[in-house]
């Protein structure tokens, strides 16, 4: 079975036509330029020094008998030795498994030994929340803090030959090998790579979503050379650009486009490594000046709440903004403030891995302020579409990738399109940026990985304009309501009015024997001194206003206050299932 696609015409052309091509030329050429900063330390490894620590990790798999193919699991918060590790590996031809440092430990273990991984590659932090007795397969792991070896097994050892009884032993003697490969220095000469097929898997990338276990993703070799291409002819990332890397690279969002593209152009990447607090990540981009930033809506939407909701309610500028000349110049004042709170010298805003609050989106557009929003999954490593600031269409998540990507709608007759209507159903998309498939579990991969290449994307929505490329979305196909009139309800749209309200900080829909109930965690700083029979008034007084904007087969009909923030997954969405 072929599900894989060919290359054709600029993609299949050079200097593109290999993803390890790439970064072998983009180290050399920019040698000498900055390449990643520990935003912590303050430390800054160069482009130069960046791959002479790829060839020193080389000649560690080397001496330990790593073979193409073989599985390293890396697993910590970004810092340039995590980028190194990773780098390291595909550049070899060994397969990466990036682990979410949010992951439970539990749930790090099964992923590790799930994949096979031989090698760990971990933060201290996360290696003293593991077992070393729960991982038999693994030979050795090696601290990303330290570059020690903190774990290794004997009977790896005893197969290791060459002279070295121990992983540590061969850590310790690495400089002195490393010399004698080099005697004269590394130089960007020296950066070399392996031919490898673009149709082998470099990365095995466990999906972190919210409606139950995660799957092993297998990414190609192309299926990351598409998505780097595409970035590099956007101009997403070019040479000297700067990037702030607050995402967790372990996800293929923050991985594509906050590492692998800008590796690949040359950019300075500094990695945040800390929690995105709203707080902390202005001062790191007025520190960083990033030429593009790459987010999630939950930080638009923070930083909305808490810097331009209390702007725009104060009484000397709500009158102001009712006279229709006087607007524009309000607009313009709150559209330079929040330019330069985001560093000021950014060509745009990148949001995804999620959909964006309606009503933060609308006043985004309203006062020009230059973001887009792109779509895509881990399944597509990531991207699926993506439409630059200029021409995004609001309400909108992109267009699809052209000579990429392609996207048709599973029509859901249900629906009852009104005629003329875009069609509306399941979003099915097929192209060089869809997996190989789920590691080990041939059932999940053939219940979404159509014979004929196209991928079920679980997203309800339609692909409109006349080219049928734009692509808009409802909602989650898992999270679906079905009424009891047969009536499909997006939860998604619901809880988007209702965080919108007073005294909310996230919320959640959810189907009761046909009756939605919304579950609310208030907002501790809002409610500050309130009793809790006061939050309730005031959640019940929010429920009777969001219900007048509502169909009446989506209208809430009660309100649970809960305790505690809800569970989440690493990039910040609910973890649904577990409030069934």
């Amino acid at each position: 079975m072929n599900r894989q696609y060919e290359f054709e015409g600029e993609y299949a052309r050079s200097p593109y036509d290999d993803l390890l091509k790439i970064y072998r030329q983009s180290f050399a050429d920019n040698f000498s330029l900055p390449a990643l900063t520990d935003y912590s330390t303050g430390k800054t490894l160069s482009y130069g020094a960046f791959a002479q620590r790829i060839a020193r990790l080389h000649l560690f798999f080397e001496i330990t008998g790593v073979r193409p193919g073989d599985k390293i699991a890396l697993l910590g918060k970004n810092n340039p030795t995590w980028v190194v590790t990773f780098m390291a590996s595909i550049t070899y031809g060994a397969v990466i498994v990036p682990v979410l440092a949010d992951f439970t430990p539990a749930d790090a273990t099964h992923i590790i030994n799930h994949s096979d991984a031989v090698m760990l590659f971990v933060s201290d932090s996360s290696w003293h929340e593991l077992k070393a007795e729960d991982f038999p397969e693994l030979r050795c792991v090696v601290s990303i803090d330290s570059r020690k070896v903190v774990y290794e097994r004997a009977e790896a050892c005893e197969r290791l030959g060459k002279g070295f009884k121990s992983y540590a032993a061969v850590v310790r003697g690495l400089t002195r090998r490393f010399r004698k490969r080099y005697p004269g220095g590394f130089s960007a000469s020296d950066i070399n790579y392996p031919d490898i097929d673009g149709s082998e898997t470099a990365v095995i990338n466990y999906t972190s979503g919210t409606t139950g276990f995660s799957k092993g993703v297998m990414l190609s070799l192309d299926n990351l050379r598409s998505n780097v291409v595409f970035g590099i002819r956007s101009r997403l990332h070019y040479q000297g650009s700067r990037a702030l890397s607050f995402l967790p690279l372990a996800h293929a969002y923050g991985c594509a486009f906050d590492m692998l593209v800008p590796l690949a152009t040359g950019t300075h990447v500094t990695l945040f490594g800390k929690l995105p607090t709203p707080a902390l990540l202005v001062k790191a981009m007025n520190q960083v000046r990033p030429s593009l930033i790459i987010c999630v809506p939950l930080i638009l939407e923070k930083i909305y709440r808490k810097m331009i909701v209390p702007m725009i309610s104060k009484p000397s500028l709500r009158w102001v903004l009712a006279v229709p000349v006087l607007d524009k110049a309000v607009y313009a004042m709150i559209r330079s403030k929040l330019v330069e709170a985001f560093g000021g010298a950014f060509e745009e805003v990148i949001v995804g891995g999620a959909a964006l609050n309606p009503e933060v989106e609308d006043f985004l557009h309203k006062i020009h302020f230059p973001f887009t929003v792109g779509y895509g999954m881990t399944e597509c490593g990531p991207l699926i579409s993506y439409t630059p600031w200029r021409r995004f269409v609001p309400s909108s998540a992109g267009r699809v990738l052209s000579n990429i990507m392609e996207a048709k709608i599973l029509r859901d007759e249900s629906l009852g399109d009104a005629e003329g209507a875009q069609a509306q159903g399941e979003i099915m998309v097929r192209g060089l940026n869809v997996m190989k498939g789920y590691y080990k579990n041939p059932e999940a991969t053939e219940a979404v990985l159509e014979e004929d290449g196209w991928l079920h994307t679980g997203d309800m929505g339609t692909v409109g304009d006349p080219q049928g490329r734009t692509v808009y979305i409802r909602g989650r196909y898992k999270t679906m309501i079905l009424s009891a009139n047969g009536q499909n309800i997006y939860p998604e749209e619901i809880e988007a009015k209702f965080s919108n309200m007073p005294y909310v900080n996230e919320c959640l829909v959810v189907d009761r024997d046909g009756h939605l109930f919304m579950l609310v965690y208030p907002d501790p700083e809002s409610t500050g001194d309130m009793t809790a029979e006061e939050i309730a008034e005031a959640l019940e007084k929010n429920r009777k206003e969001v219900n007048t904007m509502l169909a009446p087969y989506e209208r809430i009909e009660g309100v649970e206050i809960m305790p505690s923030e809800f569970e989440k997954t690493p990039k910040r969405s609910i973890r649904r299932f577990l409030y069934k």
